[in-house]
Parts: structure tokens; C-alpha cells; sequence
């Protein structure tokens, strides 16, 4: 073999080594880019989008809501540092990589934890609501990653020219993790969720038909009393049951209702409430409209119900208690039919099981 061919296979091989050095330090830092744009997605500016990492991946590894709070920002905007340092020259070696892995191995023994008590289900919360993804499947993601890095580190290491400048990654970091600070700005915590019934129990024909009604209260409201027909209509649909929300809205469990879980600054609830109430406004038979309000932004209140042309009996929950209620695996907006309080069908969040209004018109008829 010459030595012009040496040559060449030594400088296709440093190419090779250049390329794939690259390709694992952009597909590092896409995934932590990503994933740290999707914890605060679909609106950086509302506390609804960063409150649902904070209680699918810091409130079970126990840490209060206070604490909570500070840790989600600080570590979305190490996230954000990271996909950023990873594609800078500046201590890749000793800071930016073992970094990097540590923070890796975190989530691992959470998702481990998570795997081994919860089992795999839902949508983990790695990537927020952007890419919902079990926790088995996050945590494939983070080891593949972890060996990428370890590849990076030990066999790639003559192809990342880093240079020592811990001021210059300490900068950032700060610059980083200041900004989701100055962003999403921690909330002072309410001291007990509130009731806000801004409007009377719902009177529709189709309650108090459902209800039993007696003759004088008939009289009053010009209705005839038709004891066969409140009975068939009495029969309809499935055996009652409760729904376990009877507790803040009395009548939920009887007949049609809807049952509504909104974020109060959040864009696609308020525009959501708007479609239903359309859908009532055509409809005197409509079921009955109930609001259960995160509580981020609870002031907002009455500009969400202005948007959406009609005010509705609500209820403001602790931001924990709503993501229990809510569901694992489900987000806002969420929008269940109940039928004598039994489940039949639950629209959740902003892809493909987000309300419909033209299916949804449907189904309640």
C-alpha cells in the first residue's frame, strides 16, 4: 500500500470521526433543546404548561410545591444551557459532558422508580405535552443518550477542540436559568381553592325533567306535569353512579353534563369554553356546563368567561389536586361528557384527542 493511500484512509477516517462527533453532539443537543421548549410548551408566559412537569416529575420524587417550583425552572434552563454548550467549544471534557450525563442519570432513577411503583403509563412528562411519551420509553431515550455521551467523551474525545473557559459555561447557565425565572415567575401559592358558583344552579327543561318536580313548582313555571314522560326519560341512559365531583357541583350526577378542565390564561381552554357555549346558545336541550379552574392566573377568571360569551358554575383547585383530578396522561384543555355521572367520553389536550365541537354536538344528541 503507498503512502498517499495511508494518507487518504487516515483522513477519510478523521472525517468519519469529525461527522460522527457532530452528529452526536446535535442529536444531544436537540433532544435537550426540545425537551426543555416542550416542559414549558405550548406558552412559556403560563404557569399551567410548567405546573404539569412539576407534578409529574418533581412533586413524586417529594419535594413541596415552593421547592418545586425554584427546581422546574432551574433545571429547564440547565436544559436549555446544555443543548446549547453541547454545540460550543468550551469545556466539553470536564464540565459540559459529565454534566450533562449527570443530569441524564437523574431522570433515569426517577423513570426507573416511576417503572417499578407506577408502571409504565401515561405520558411521562420528559417532553412535556409536545411529545407525550411513557416512562419506559424516556428512559430508553436517556441511557441511548448516556452512550452517545460516553462514545462522545472517550472515542470521539480528539475531535471536540474544547477549550477551558468556565466562565463562559457558567455564563450562560446563569443567562439560562435566569430567563425561565424572568419568564414563568414563581407564584405566590393560594391558601385554599376557591368556590366561585358566579351564576345559579342551571335550570334547563332537560333537568327538570330529570328531576322530580312537583305539582305546585309545575304551576309556577307553566310546565304540565307529565309523570310517564319524566319517567321514560328518567330511564334513559346508563345507571347512575357518582362521579366523585358531586361534592363541589351537587347536581353533576344527574342526567347530561359537561364537566370542563381549564387552565384560566390558557388560550386553547378559553377558546374551547367559547365553542361550547355556541353549541348551548343553538341548543336549549344542551347539558348543563361546569368549569373546574387550575389555580394559575385565578384573577383572569372573568376575562376567560367574557371570551367565551357565557359564565358558568366553576370551581378554583390547588394546581396539585387538579392534575390528580384531571388523570395521568390527560392536560388541558380537558372536556368530559357525564351521563348519571358515568364517563362517556373525555376530550384532552391540544392533539389527537382535543375537543371537537362537530363531534361532540353529535354524541350529546
Amino acid at each position: 500500500m503507498s503512502k498517499e493511500t495511508l494518507i487518504d484512509s487516515s483522513n477519510n477516517f478523521q472525517n468519519w470521526k469529525f461527522y460522527a462527533s457532530w452528529g452526536i453532539r446535535i442529536i444531544i443537543a436537540a433532544l435537550f433543546l426540545v425537551s426543555a421548549f416542550g416542559k414549558i410548551y405550548p406558552d412559556p408566559s403560563m404557569f399551567y404548561s410548567i405546573s404539569k412537569f412539576e407534578y409529574t416529575q418533581l412533586y413524586p420524587l417529594g419535594f413541596g410545591r415552593g421547592l418545586a417550583a425554584f427546581l422546574s425552572r432551574f433545571l429547564i434552563g440547565v436544559e436549555f444551557a446544555l443543548g446549547f454548550l453541547i454545540l460550543l467549544p468550551f469545556n466539553l471534557k470536564k464540565i459540559v459532558i459529565p454534566a450533562t450525563i449527570l443530569m441524564l442519570a437523574f431522570f433515569c432513577v426517577h423513570l426507573t422508580i416511576e417503572i417499578a411503583t407506577g408502571g409504565n403509563k401515561g405520558n411521562c412528562g420528559c417532553f412535556g405535552s409536545l411529545l407525550p411519551m411513557t416512562p419506559l420509553q424516556a428512559l430508553i431515550k436517556n441511557l441511548v443518550s448516556i452512550g452517545l455521551l460516553f462514545l462522545l467523551n472517550f472515542k470521539f474525545s480528539d475531535m471536540l477542540n474544547s477549550k477551558s473557559s468556565p466562565v463562559s459555561v457558567g455564563s450562560l447557565t446563569l443567562i439560562c436559568v435566569a430567563t425561565l425565572f424572568l419568564m414563568i415567575p414563581i407564584k405566590s401559592q393560594t391558601e385554599k381553592p376557591k368556590v366561585t358558583t358566579v351564576i345559579k344552579e342551571p335550570t334547563e327543561v332537560s333537568q327538570i325533567k330529570s328531576d322530580t318536580i312537583d305539582e305546585n313548582t309545575e304551576q309556577s313555571k307553566g310546565i304540565k306535569k307529565d309523570t310517564t314522560q319524566v319517567k321514560e326519560i328518567k330511564d334513559l341512559g346508563p345507571k347512575k353512579k357518582k362521579s366523585g365531583f358531586a361534592k363541589i357541583f351537587p347536581k353533576i350526577d344527574e342526567g347530561k353534563k359537561v364537566l370542563c378542565f381549564f387552565a384560566p390564561t390558557c388560550e386553547h381552554c378559553m377558546q374551547t369554553a367559547k365553542e361550547l357555549t355556541e353549541l348551548k346558545k343553538k341548543d336549549p336541550s344542551f347539558p348543563d356546563i361546569y368549569v373546574i379552574f387550575m389555580d394559575e392566573g385565578p384573577e383572569e377568571i372573568p376575562a376567560f368567561f367574557k371570551f367565551a360569551g357565557s359564565e358558568y358554575p366553576n370551581y378554583v383547585m390547588d394546581i396539585i389536586e387538579f392534575w390528580q383530578t384531571i388523570g395521568n396522561g390527560r392536560d388541558t384543555p380537558g372536556v368530559a361528557y357525564l351521563w348519571n355521572g358515568n364517563i362517556q367520553k373525555f376530550y384532552s389536550g391540544i392533539d389527537k384527542d382535543k375537543f371537537n365541537k362537530e363531534e361532540f354536538k353529535k354524541i350529546v344528541q
